[in-house]
Order: C-alpha cells, then sequence, then structure tokens
C-alpha cells in the first residue's frame, strides 16, 4: 500500500475511533432535562488531537449513525426524533465545537492555554446553537420559556461539571499528543 492511501486509511480509521469515542461517552451519563453526559469531553478530545477537519467529520458521523436510528445519542437513543427534539440542538452543537476547538489547535498548537480558550469558546457555540435550538423546540411543544429560563435549565448547572471536562480533556489532549501525533 502507498503512503497516500496508507495515510488516508488511516485517517478513516481515526475518524471512526472517535465517533465511537463519542457515542461512548454519550452513554455515560446523569439523567436531567439535558443529560450529564461525557459526550463533550470526547468531541473536545477528538477537535484537540485530530484537527477541525478530522473532528467536524467524527462528529458528523457520530450524528448521521444516530440519526439513522443506531443508538449512540444519550440514554442508548437514536433517530431523527432524538435529533429535532429539544436537546438535538446542542448535539449539532457538537459540530462546532470540533470545528472551533479543532482549528484553534491547527493554527496556534496544543499549549495548555490553547487547548484550554479553544475548548471554552468550542463549548460557548454549543450552548448557544443548543439554547436557540431548546428555546425554539419547548416554545412549539410548550409554551415560550424566556433566556433566563433556559438557560437555568440547560446551562448554568452544566457548568461546573464542563468546567472538569474541559480541564481534564486539555490535559488529556496535551499529554497524548507528546506521546502519538494523530
Amino acid at each position: 500500500m502507498d503512503n497516500k492511501r496508507s495515510k488516508r486509511l488511516l485517517n478513516l480509521i481515526y475518524i471512526a475511533m472517535f465517533a465511537a469515542i463519542i457515542a461512548i461517552c454519550a452513554q455515560l451519563q446523569i439523567p436531567a432535562a439535558v443529560p450529564f453526559t461525557l459526550q463533550t469531553l470526547g468531541v473536545f478530545i477528538a477537535g484537540g488531537l485530530l484537527g477541525w477537519r478530522r473532528a467536524v467529520l467524527s462528529v458528523l458521523v457520530y450524528i448521521l449513525i444516530g440519526l439513522v436510528g443506531v443508538p449512540v445519542f444519550s440514554g442508548f437513543t437514536g433517530g431523527a426524533g432524538v435529533l429535532f427534539g429539544l436537546t438535538g440542538g446542542y448535539i449539532i452543537g457538537f459540530i462546532f465545537t470540533a470545528l472551533i476547538v479543532g482549528s484553534m489547535s491547527d493554527k496556534l498548537g496544543k499549549k495548555l492555554w490553547v487547548l484550554a480558550v479553544s475548548m471554552i469558546s468550542g463549548l460557548f457555540a454549543c450552548y448557544l446553537f443548543g439554547t436557540i435550538w431548546f428555546m425554539t423546540v419547548y416554545s412549539m411543544q410548550t409554551g415560550s420559556i424566556s433566556l433566563g429560563g433556559a438557560l437555568m435549565m440547560c446551562v448554568v448547572p452544566y457548568l461546573p461539571f464542563d468546567a472538569l471536562k474541559i480541564a481534564a480533556a486539555v490535559v488529556l489532549v496535551n499529554r497524548i499528543d507528546k506521546v502519538v501525533k494523530l
């Protein structure tokens, strides 16, 4: 196998591997209105290690597998109903998280501060997209909800847990990158 084909195959393996890691992280959860999961940890690590292109592809593979009904979303769920439901915007928001984390680590390197800032920025984008989506779907299903109400349901309770995930992801990406170049 020539070098170009072997590099393409390796990239496909990394993309599939991180789609699987995100799916596994989705099952490690604490139930709530928006479940506490480790999905964003998987997305942060994918973005930090793979760069934006392969990380975004990993997230897209994860989402497409879930969209067709494979139970990869939190709580072993799948299908369009989950993706277009209340929390689907956060799942779509993972694309932006992977894009931001991957782009910043591609351009600025994998220094601890770069990884931390990129993951905080990526999480903000995910929260923004997911919360707007949540408010839209909630309003169509139940009635209107204020931005403050949505933030108290979908963002504020998750901030400490997400801070821990960012700290863990920063350390993992920094250490893994020193040993293995993906």
